[in-house]
């Protein structure tokens, strides 16, 4: 009897949340909830993780080691570098078809979310260098970032696909003279020819 009390603390009447043995547990599932803080990793958005086969049982990590990549799968989007001469009728919102090298029997509609602020060469690890008197010109390319309209089907699209990007401008380039003078001769409205798309 005298070791039962003195398991309760010497207090016969303890509280139950107070006891020893309930005490010891709650600390011990603190320290677990911890641990188990301690070793999960949140990442930022959803997405689906790869590259993780260099991660061995039981290896050891220090902090700031990359250990996998993310592919995010709820905001995908298309990067399609266009030369600077396609860029002059281009615009935020305009209508884009994306169609893919792995589907090629289907089409994928986007708008353009945003135009590169600067060429891709000058944001190259090693950009061009061009010598005094030894300079070529040469058309650059200018990232644009295209939004997907539908976000389910960017789930079945790998990262690094290769796609054709075809931009729908709205502008029409307008029917040569000579042209809309023999059409206006014959009482034809001179139409203007098929919109122009940028690829």
């Amino acid at each position: 009897m005298n070791a039962a009390l003195s398991g309760l603390g010497g207090d016969p009447d303890i509280d139950v949340d107070r006891h020893p043995l309930v005490l010891q547990a709650a600390a011990a599932l603190d320290q677990a909830r911890l641990d188990l803080a301690h070793a999960t990793v949140t990442a930022p958005a959803d997405g689906i993780v790869s590259e993780v086969g260099s991660l061995k049982v039981g290896q050891y990590l220090s902090e700031g080691t990359a250990v996998a990549s993310l592919v995010e799968t709820g905001d995908t989007w298309i990067e399609a570098n266009f030369k600077e001469t396609q860029l002059t009728h281009m615009s935020v919102g305009d209508a884009v078809t994306l169609t893919f090298d792995a589907y090629p029997d289907m089409a994928v509609t986007g708008t353009v979310q945003s135009l590169g602020a600067g060429t891709g060469s000058i944001f190259s690890i090693l950009p061009a260098e061009n010598a005094t008197g030894n300079w070529v010109k040469v058309v650059q390319r200018v990232p644009v970032r295209i939004a997907l309209d539908d976000q389910g089907m960017a789930r079945q699209l790998a990262s690094g696909l290769s796609a054709i990007a075809e931009v729908d401008t709205g502008w029409q380039r307008p029917l040569p003279a000579p042209i809309r003078t023999a059409l206006d001769a014959v009482g034809l409205e001179a139409a203007s020819a098929a919109e122009v798309t940028a690829k």
